[in-house]
């Protein structure tokens, strides 16, 4: 089994690199997910459940959900849209990364963890976040600050600092899909 991870600041083209990687059938799984699903439990705001969880569970918990989810994959081919034990998926792209303890988590759990890390200009991520309008986004250039400080806060620097490829989504949409697909295939 492979697991690749991904990193980036809000709206720097983290989904962008799961749609390559399941159009290469890798199943993705998102962090956020595990984030905006704890939320929509608690009826409250997911920026807020994200700062919530670590304080209740430690800093590795929403990368210990992860490490859970595709290790439940990789053993239940009825987990996933696998059609036999023979298709059960054996490689994984997890996305959202934004602290090194969740990194040494799946460094810990997965053999030859890698990570890339996407980056955009504060300006392009917060044009497509206002775009996007997913319920963690916000229209207002504050809030948007104050959420890159959170992310920043839990440690992201870090990891896109270390991480083992850097891809720039400041381009053409094509050529930045052709960039990840050349990282993803050198990982398979």
């Amino acid at each position: 089994m492979k697991v690749i991870g991904v990193t980036g600041m809000p709206g720097s083209g983290k989904s962008v690199v799961s749609r390559v990687a399941e159009k290469l059938g890798i199943e993705v799984v998102k962090m956020g997910d595990v984030i905006r699903d704890e939320a929509r439990r608690r009826n409250e705001d997911p920026g807020i459940v994200a700062v919530q969880l670590r304080r209740e569970h430690g800093k590795y918990v929403v990368a210990k959900r992860c490490v859970d989810i595709v290790k439940n994959f990789a053993r239940d081919p009825s987990a996933s849209n696998a059609e036999s034990e023979l298709d059960t998926p054996q490689f994984f792209l997890i996305e959202g990364i934004r602290s090194p303890w969740e990194v040494q988590i799946f460094k810990k759990n997965f053999i030859n963890f890698r990570v890339i890390a996407v980056h955009s200009k504060p300006e392009t991520r917060f044009s497509r976040l206002k775009k996007r309008m997913r319920s963690d986004d916000s229209a207002d250039y504050k809030e948007s600050v104050r959420r890159d400080q959170r992310e920043l806060d839990f440690g992201i620097g870090e990891v896109i600092a270390n991480s083992d490829y850097m891809v720039v989504n400041e381009g053409s949409l094509k050529k930045f899909k052709n960039n990840v697909q050349r990282i993803i295939e050198n990982e398979m």
